[in-house]
């Protein structure tokens, strides 16, 4: 399980998620491709979840954090010290379908343009519904896995191209990682893949999703679901993945988009539709928590401004074609503000 010189490295951030972990490794140790190593990346977790990995699966290389350091920066941690030409993201609540990584592998190594790959994630509650089959955008950088609650029905069972994979399970050519940069530790959490995988998209790099490369998502099983901080981060990071990657002609149009973002949410909240329905604290909370992540968001503005000048000075396809892109994978305002 840890070759001298591995083609890929799976990294599995993990933050108090022992009771998912023997799972997830014992359905790596499945793998039909054996020439991997595989990286725990403990975010100071308080459940014993490194004494468990240590004493069950020796041959995982660990990283201790002393503290939670986000799904960003964790990554970043397990992502540095990889050896592989292969980076494979993977979120400590899912397990792996045997041939996963070979069919990604076979894919990717097919075309050096391909900078991401991502498998079909399936939920892995209930394995006939999709969980993610690629990331699709809104206009205010609000972005939702493709097809995300659809049966499975084999309509996605093609090798296709794909805006970008969901971090849940994505795998990267290093080549690309040394290119771009990693996640944007700042994010923290939430829309950092759908920042790197525009910056990949924004230096020419295709991604395609691997239908016969499956994971099995137990979905948000370690973050929860929407709680006050993940609606914070959510709210604030969207708009850093807009001010970093977008044309210009977009960015002025954020405060309309995000306007029109807000008033179907209003509307979810009113009929009990949506996560704004399932929003774990007070609803009267919501308007604090916006205006809050706009303080956060404004506070970093200077860098970020800073780092959509490099961006967009160094990127090799046209605004025309980003926007094509965004066209193409364009997602509904029903699907954020309606469904789970």
């Amino acid at each position: 399980m840890l070759p001298k010189n591995p083609l890929i490295s799976v990294i599995v951030l993990n933050w108090n998620g022992k009771r998912f972990l023997k799972d997830c490794f014992l359905s790596l140790e499945n793998q039909v491709f054996s020439d991997f190593e595989i990286i725990l990346v403990d975010n100071g977790s308080e459940d014993d979840s490194v004494r468990f990995t240590r004493k069950n699966f020796p041959k995982i290389k660990i990283i201790e954090n002393k503290e939670n350091l986000g799904f960003a920066q964790g990554n970043n941690k397990g992502m540095e010290v990889a050896e592989g030409k292969y980076v494979f993201i993977l979120n400590n609540d899912t397990e792996v379908d045997k041939n996963c990584l070979q069919e990604l592998l076979r894919v990717i190594e097919e075309d050096k343009e391909i900078g991401m790959c991502g498998p079909k994630i399936l939920s892995l509650k209930n394995p006939q519904l999709i969980d993610s089959a690629g990331i699709n955008i809104y206009s205010d950088g609000m972005s939702r896995g493709r097809a995300r609650g659809e049966a499975d029905k084999g309509q996605y069972n093609k090798i296709e191209e794909i805006l970008l994979p969901s971090g849940c399970a994505a795998l990267y050519r290093k080549k690309m990682l040394d290119e771009i940069g990693l996640f944007d530790k700042d994010f923290f959490a939430y829309c950092e893949d759908t920042d790197l995988g525009l910056r990949g998209r924004l230096m020419g790099w295709k991604a395609v999703l691997v239908p016969f490369a499956v994971v099995y998502h137990y979905y948000s099983g370690t973050s929860g679901k929407y709680s006050s901080f993940k609606a914070f981060l959510v709210e604030r990071n969207h708009f850093w993945v807009v001010l970093k990657n977008f044309p210009l002609f977009l960015v002025f149009c954020l405060p309309l988009f995000t306007f029109y973002r807000y008033l179907f949410l209003f509307y979810g909240i009113l009929t009990r539709r949506g996560p704004g329905a399932r929003f774990q604290s007070s609803k009267f909370n919501l308007p604090f928590i916006v205006i809050k992540s706009y303080f956060s968001m404004i506070k970093r503005l200077p860098v970020v401004l800073k780092q959509r000048r490099a961006i967009q000075k160094n990127k090799k396809i046209s605004n025309k074609e980003m926007y094509n892109l965004f066209k193409k994978y364009k997602l509904k305002i029903s699907e954020i503000t309606f469904k789970e």
